[in-house]
């Protein structure tokens, strides 16, 4: 991690869960991490569980990934604070629970409008960041195992995750799509998709939660995080896909 040292990254969805664990290990890793959030509160909370000589390289931000006017509010002042942003993990993600044959439409817009907007709206500001500088930095995107597959159906049970699965299969698209675009712009930009299976977080729904046993836990996200960014320039970990032990999904 020596190359990263008092570097910038932001990290998205850092009010919790998987984006407050990667916030954590990246201000301990030597960097200077802006969590964004809409609960913005939360990250200042985090930050004051800090050791004290690390407490002022996290900063709280508000923002909500799904709004265009929003994400460039957040990061103009981020440019206008530190000059620079050279790792971004697109963290924040949502899940609405309902079936697709029902759900309010305006449910499955805020998963889509997060989940695939919000990456590419922040990737987009990022990605200009380093562009501009020439500097080779890194896009890292929290995606999911249902990004390379669908739950398998579970007798007596009514499947609820409707748009989350088709939202985290576009990622995986966009990543491949951003690793192509990085390699022909000419940039040494990495791309990396890290894919969990269950994962013990807020977001977990009940239907799952309830016929699984195995979960991660969010620091063995941020870890794998940790070692994608921390290879050589020529190392480009294009995907990681973790699961906890015995799980069948």
């Amino acid at each position: 991690m020596d190359r990263w040292q008092n570097r910038v990254a932001v990290v998205t969805g850092a009010s919790s869960g998987i984006g407050s664990a990667i916030a954590v290990d990246l201000v301990k890793a030597g960097l200077t991490v802006v969590g964004l959030a809409r609960r913005v509160e939360r990250v200042k909370e985090l930050q004051q569980r800090l050791p004290a000589a690390r407490k002022d390289k996290l900063v709280a931000l508000y923002c909500d990934v799904g709004s265009e006017s929003s994400v460039n509010e957040a990061f103009d002042w981020i440019i206008q604070k530190f000059g620079a942003i050279d790792i971004l993990v697109n963290n924040a993600g949502t899940l609405q629970s309902g079936q697709l044959v029902d759900m309010n439409p305006a449910f499955i817009q805020q998963v889509i409008q997060t989940n695939i907007m919000g990456v590419v709206l922040c990737t987009q500001r990022a990605v200009r960041s380093m562009r501009e500088r020439k500097f080779d930095g890194h896009v890292v995107i929290i995606n999911s195992i249902l990004g390379h597959k669908t739950m398998s159906p579970v007798e007596g049970v009514l499947p609820d995750l409707n748009i989350y699965p088709p939202s985290k299969h576009a990622v995986t698209a966009l990543t491949e799509g951003y690793r192509q675009e990085f390699m022909a712009l000419g940039t040494r930009i990495k791309i990396t998709s890290i894919s969990p299976g269950v994962v013990d977080t807020e977001i977990l729904p009940d239907s799952i939660r309830n016929v699984t046993g195995r979960m991660l836990n969010s620091e063995d996200i941020s870890q794998a995080v940790l070692y994608a960014v921390a290879t050589p320039p020529h190392v480009q970990v294009h995907e990681i896909i973790i699961k906890p032990m015995g799980e069948k999904m």
